[in-house]
C-alpha cells in the first residue's frame, strides 16, 4: 500500500505560482510513476501531468504545458508540481497518484493509488 498526502494548495491570484507538493509513505516509490490530476465543481477528473519513476519521460496536459512543470525527488519519496501563471480556469482540487512502474498515463485508471486532493483557487 502506498499512501500520498497533497500539500500546497490553497487562494492565490491570478498570474501567480504555487508548488503542490505529494507525500509518499508506506512504500517508496522510485519505481512508481507519479501524475497529477484535478477535478474542478461539475466537470470530470482532467490529467495535468505524470512523470516516470525514472524521471526521464514526462507527458503533460495541453492546457498547462509551458506553464506547469512536474517534478520528483525519489531521495525523499516526494512529487512536485509547480503552478506558474494561474489562472481562474486552473481552479479545482488537484490529487496525485501513482503506477508502479508504467508509462506517463493520462488516463486516471492506470494509476493505482490516490491521495485526497487539495484545493486550489485562481481569482480574477
Amino acid at each position: 500500500q502506498v499512501q500520498l498526502v497533497e500539500s500546497g494548495g490553497g487562494l492565490v491570484q491570478a498570474g501567480d505560482s504555487l508548488r503542490l507538493s505529494c507525500a509518499a509513505s508506506g512504500r517508496i516509490i522510485s519505481s512508481y510513476t507519479v501524475g497529477w490530476f484535478r477535478q474542478a465543481p461539475g466537470k470530470e477528473r482532467e490529467f495535468i501531468a505524470a512523470v516516470t519513476w525514472s524521471g526521464g519521460s514526462t507527458n503533460y496536459a495541453d492546457s498547462v504545458k509551458g506553464r506547469f512543470t512536474i517534478s520528483r525527488d525519489n531521495a525523499k519519496n516526494m512529487g512536485y508540481l509547480q503552478m506558474n501563471s494561474l489562472r481562474p480556469e486552473d481552479t479545482a482540487v488537484y490529487y496525485c497518484a501513482v503506477r508502479y512502474r508504467g508509462s506517463p498515463s493520462n488516463r486516471g485508471d492506470n494509476y493505482d493509488y490516490w491521495g485526497q486532493g487539495t484545493q486550489v483557487t485562481v481569482s480574477s
